[in-house]
């Protein structure tokens, strides 16, 4: 069986992770780097002391036209050579280009590691270039050697429209680091309640993410002028917290909404403390492409999430059975009644087909298996 050796290109700054596409290649990179050796290529402003269980070499400029710099060839094919890789991967499709040129000229096996179908999100924010982006990444995914995508619904469409070849792409879905249910959820609830000055009785939900994109911040608005009204008309004791960073200067910061049980708690070092005490994930998510990673961390948590349909696209239904609530896009009535009826019933933990699934060490296990095969069957 030939030996593993991955060099990877990560074309933006992902250390120290903290947002969610951050995270997805770090973490990815850090549990695959345990099984196999792995070096990233990646831009000057990571901090490389916060890589784990594998190298980075940060001589990517972080200015766009590296995007297009043809003297990369030269660069990343010595590395390669350096690093005795076997394997070629790239996050995202961008260096497609460049991936291919070296395999022209390199004996290597090119992987494409995609965390959402690019052209798909840019049509859905109405960027006017997006049927060109549609031509480009149809033409990577169809010459690379092993595609991987973030979902079943992303590998599928990729099948049915852009004509990728099902042998050579496979699942391999964003994860999450711990192993099965938290044992310290009541005390990370007690934390928070005495932080904002609430009973324990106080019913917590959640909503978080980088708020200065707007598929998250126009959340943000649905919470604040669809489902939590409904929620005001209520007796229950509750809060709604609101994380993350960026939101905009309109939003005052919500604090025209303190009296409206709404809490604005800005970007927090650590959000698990927030996950695991809440009752409830809100995820009224109505625009953008690709798994929304923050309702696969809730979950892993062991908090419910009520999610719109595009907010739970790419979710596996059977692993989140149980701990995943799904309702029409739009059908903010029955967001509301289902977030109401959710916030008195008592909570089924999380099943331990969704650790198996969505683990870290599980998916670079299987990634190495997938890998192991490919080579087999090329050597045969």
């Amino acid at each position: 069986m030939q030996d593993i050796r991955i060099v990877s290109l990560m074309p933006y700054k992902i250390l120290p992770a903290r947002l969610g596409g951050e995270k997805g290649i770090a973490l990815f990179s850090e549990y695959l780097g345990k099984e196999v050796p792995l070096t990233g290529i990646s831009t000057q402003s990571n901090d490389v002391s916060a890589a784990k269980n594998f190298t980075v070499r940060n001589i990517l400029t972080d200015h766009r036209i590296r995007y297009a710099n043809l003297f990369l060839f030269f660069t990343v094919r010595r590395i390669l050579k350096e690093e005795k890789a076997t394997h070629l991967l790239i996050e995202h499709p961008y260096y497609g280009w460049l991936a291919w040129l070296i395999r022209l000229f390199t004996p290597i096996t090119w992987i494409v590691h995609s965390h959402n179908i690019e052209f798909e999100r840019s049509r859905s924010i109405g960027r006017w270039w997006w049927k060109a982006l549609q031509w480009y990444e149809t033409w990577v995914y169809n010459r690379a050697d092993i595609n991987f995508f973030i979902s079943d619904d992303d590998r599928n469409f990729a099948l049915q429209t852009m004509g990728i070849d099902s042998g050579k792409s496979h699942t391999i879905t964003y994860g999450v680091e711990i192993e099965g249910l938290p044992a310290d959820k009541k005390a990370c609830k007690a934390k928070i309640c005495e932080r904002y000055g609430l009973s324990a009785d106080t019913r917590l939900l959640l909503f978080n993410g980088s708020l200065f994109h707007h598929s998250n911040h126009d959340a943000v608005r649905v919470i604040i002028d669809e489902i939590n009204p409904a929620l005001l008309a209520q007796s229950l004791p509750y809060r709604i917290l609101i994380c993350g960073k960026g939101l905009p200067d309109s939003f005052g910061e919500l604090k025209a909404y303190t009296d409206k049980n709404l809490i604005y708690a800005g970007f927090v070092d650590d959000i698990s403390l927030y996950f695991k005490a809440a009752d409830l994930f809100l995820n009224p998510i109505m625009s953008g492409a690709g798994i929304k990673t923050k309702a696969v961390e809730a979950i892993a948590y062991d908090c419910q999430v009520v999610s719109t349909e595009l907010g739970a696209l790419g979710m596996d239904r059977e692993a989140c059975e149980g701990k995943l609530d799904v309702v029409g896009d739009g059908d903010w009535t029955a967001f509301s009644a289902l977030t109401l009826a959710r916030m008195q019933e008592k909570r089924n933990p999380t099943r331990p087909a969704f650790y198996e699934f969505y683990y870290w060490g599980n998916i670079a296990r299987k990634v190495v298996t997938l890998l192991q095969n490919h080579s087999a069957r090329g050597q045969r």
